[in-house]
């Protein structure tokens, strides 16, 4: 049985997706993306000129749903050896009410896991000639409050329509984006 989403949670997931769409046009083998969450009511309360810079569909949507998110892609992110140290470096003001994560992965089934050899050279080797290997893009979500929505894309079933959605499919990326609210 499926349960009702809170509009909170809707929002959040529709922001999701839109971003998971948004990075998808830029294709594949893409950096990892951060982007800030923000209420489009409220920041427009706060700041009215936003609305020139919104587009008209979100000010217009904002009059009615105070849980309605925008994203701001953050750009220029640290240069760092892992996923984990640059999320250990980020802080976000008071006013950022949510923030989503793209990385891209590659997976393998789990009767494959074993064989990966300890050299990290090695292993990513390992990993990019297995045939059984799937290229996947993940877009994780943590709102401030800690709703989290994930969005899971295949490079073999590369379509909005084949996309993987729902609370917290990626549990470690999501408790390490969390994190940045700590």
């Amino acid at each position: 049985m499926t349960r009702e989403l809170t509009q909170q949670l809707r929002a959040l997931r529709d922001a999701t997706i839109d971003i998971e769409r948004h990075v998808a046009t830029g294709g594949w083998d893409a950096p990892i993306r951060l982007f800030a969450l923000v209420r489009a009511q409220a920041a427009l309360a706060k700041n009215p000129e936003l609305a020139d810079e919104l587009p008209a569909d979100v000010s217009a949507q904002s009059i009615t749903d105070p849980q309605l998110l925008f994203s701001v892609e953050q750009e220029g992110l640290p240069q760092t050896s892992s996923l984990e140290e640059l999320l250990g470096q980020i802080v976000w003001p008071d006013d950022v009410d949510g923030a989503a994560l793209s990385v891209e992965r590659i997976v393998l089934p789990p009767s494959a896991e074993n064989d990966i050899p300890q050299d990290p050279h090695e292993a990513l080797e390992y990993l990019r000639k297995h045939p059984d290997r799937q290229d996947v893009r993940m877009v994780v979500a943590a709102l401030r409050e800690g709703q989290t929505w994930s969005v899971i894309r295949m490079r073999s079933h590369d379509s909005d329509a084949d996309v993987l959605s729902g609370e917290n499919l990626v549990e470690g990326l999501t408790a390490a984006l969390q994190s940045t609210f700590e």
